[in-house]
């Protein structure tokens, strides 16, 4: 199927030039029939409506097409030039392995060389090419997208987003105004090409979200989360290349679409897994990510750039199919250095605008509290729960460490009660939990809140924070045999890799004195025995029939 760059779509829904193909050049082939010449091997051309991407076998070289589009222009030379270069900077923050170089050509257009004297008549990025199969879009068509590649990604975009700088105060990006401008540039896109009562009803919704969510689009701005982001992360733009996991092929040629709030670059890919039937895989890779970014204050908006980059991914679609109808778009692929990207086939194509309609009116809130000694297995089973779920999750063992200024895996020293397991930085841990989950609930999620609640207060807490908003509270009680749990903590530590650092010695005092549960807590409780194997979708099932 004709494929249309999601990137160049975006930038400007309502551009007419932005759905006609580029002119045909000979340049291109003329090109490849030069690397072809001078390097002793074939060489294929792929085509997007902005690039051309030649492939050797073990280089990439992505050229940029003489054209003018209603949001770039990349008609001369030395505008080219210029973002080749911008391209190389932007996409080795995260990929510099994959990003090598800014490369002269020189000639002419009807015979091009990359060696010699002369004058540049054109440039191209030179970057690593990958194997087929590396791109995580691949990854899961083939059934080997795994939750170890998300959670390596999602460590890998956390640390990218603190490390780029934040958008100016005086600057619009991420804006109140700037967003809900943006979304509104895509209904009128689809409003064009689609007549169904979905965008109606979902440019309803996105006009009264706007409304409300203005004041935290514009504190978060103040905030320093809208950052010269990747823009455009969806699946056939991460790879997977060893066990390193990371992104590619950012955009380069407009700010408005880099410079965004942190949420919605996460979004993107989160929505893309969804958009795929992975919830499971979505909702696994947003709790790693919320684990090392700790932007919690962030999921008010959440659900907003979920919609608004299905509603993207939405028009995009129309686009294509509009062309599809009209003939004569070139075949394209993405523009990575992968020559073997797959593109939406007829059938498979998911149906981004559905999802839109669905996220925009689903509505979950429900908390879950674990409880159980050190041990028990409450983390394990709250990671599987999200995933199926679709819930966000709290970890005190994360939240903890973060109020010390430490990251999850750093290990503190702490014995029991002191250090970081002092009584007062107990109750700092849970108020911090609490208040974070009352945010997650207040946007419509379902919340899991994974910690060992041995102190009734401390469950009586959450409890209360549920009843005041009328939803369901669930307590998931983790058990096993003593020696199990001995076991298993050794074990645990032994193995190292884990943000808890609750030993043998805090596990004895646990058993020594906690609350258990009262009777009044007992109908409100799940019980598992994680000293045998635990039905996951039937607790999941179990956790959801709960509400009403």
């Amino acid at each position: 199927m004709p494929q249309t760059d999601s990137r160049t779509a975006t930038h400007d829904a309502n551009s007419q030039d932005a759905d006609e193909p580029a002119p045909p050049d000979g340049f291109a082939q003329a090109l490849r029939r030069h690397l072809e010449s001078a390097l002793g091997r074939p060489v294929r051309c792929i085509e997007t409506h902005i690039s051309w991407v030649l492939l050797d076998g073990e280089h990439a070289w992505k050229l940029k097409k003489p054209v003018r589009l209603g949001f770039l222009d990349f008609g001369s030379a030395e505008v080219r030039e210029r973002f080749c270069r911008e391209e190389l900077r932007l996409n080795r923050r995260l990929a510099p392995d994959l990003y090598l170089d800014v490369v002269a050509i020189r000639g002419s257009r009807e015979q091009p060389r990359i060696d010699g004297e002369g004058p540049p008549i054109d440039h191209a990025v030179l970057m690593r090419e990958f194997p087929p199969g590396a791109l995580l879009s691949e990854r899961l068509a083939a059934g080997r997208l795994n939750g170890a590649d998300l959670d390596r990604l999602a460590e890998r975009i956390a640390a990218f987003h603190e490390a780029v700088p934040a958008a100016a105060p005086g600057a619009g990006f991420g804006s109140a105004a700037h967003v809900g401008a943006a979304t509104a540039r895509v209904l009128d896109s689809l409003a064009q090409r689609l007549d169904d009562p979905r965008v109606v009803r979902l440019r309803a919704w996105c006009e009264t979200e706007a409304v409300r969510l203005r004041p935290v689009f514009d504190r978060r701005r103040a905030e320093g989360k809208v950052r010269e982001c990747h823009g455009d992360l969806h699946l056939a733009n991460a790879v997977a290349l060893g066990e390193e996991v990371t992104a590619f092929d950012c955009i380069e040629f407009a700010p408005d679409l880099r410079w965004i709030d942190v949420q919605s670059e996460v979004a993107f890919l989160a929505m893309d897994l969804m958009a795929h039937a992975r919830g499971d895989l979505a909702f696994r890779f947003l709790d790693a990510w919320l684990a090392h970014s700790g932007d919690h204050e962030g999921v008010p908006v959440l659900r907003y750039y979920l919609v608004y980059r299905a509603l993207v991914r939405a028009m995009v679609a129309a686009i294509r199919a509009g062309q599809q109808v009209a003939g004569g778009a070139p075949t394209t692929a993405p523009t990575g250095a992968s020559a073997d990207a797959p593109t939406d086939s007829p059938t498979a194509a998911p149906d981004y605008l559905a999802l839109a309609d669905r996220l925009a009116r689903l509505r979950d809130a429900r908390l879950l509290i674990t409880h159980g000694l050190s041990g028990s297995g409450k983390s394990h089973l709250a990671a599987r729960l999200l995933e199926r779920a679709g819930a966000l999750r709290l970890r005190s063992d994360v939240e903890r460490k973060r109020l010390a200024g430490l990251r999850p895996l750093a290990r503190s020293g702490s014995g029991p009660g002191d250090g970081l397991y002092r009584a007062e930085d107990s109750v700092r841990t849970y108020a911090r939990l609490l208040a974070q989950a009352t945010i997650a609930l207040d946007a419509g999620w379902p919340v899991i809140v994974d910690a060992t609640f041995l102190r009734a207060p401390e469950r009586d807490a959450f409890r209360a924070a549920a009843r005041e908003r009328g939803l369901p509270f669930t307590i998931l009680h983790c058990r096993a045999e003593a020696d199990l749990l001995r076991e298993r903590v050794r074990a645990r530590e032994l193995r190292g890799g884990d943000p808890s650092e609750a030993g043998l010695a805090v596990l004895e005092r646990q058993i020594a004195g906690h609350d258990p549960l009262r009777d009044d807590e007992r109908p409100l409780a799940i019980e598992v025995d994680t000293g045998r194997p635990v039905d996951i979708d039937a607790l999941a099932g179990d956790w959801a029939r709960r509400a009403p």
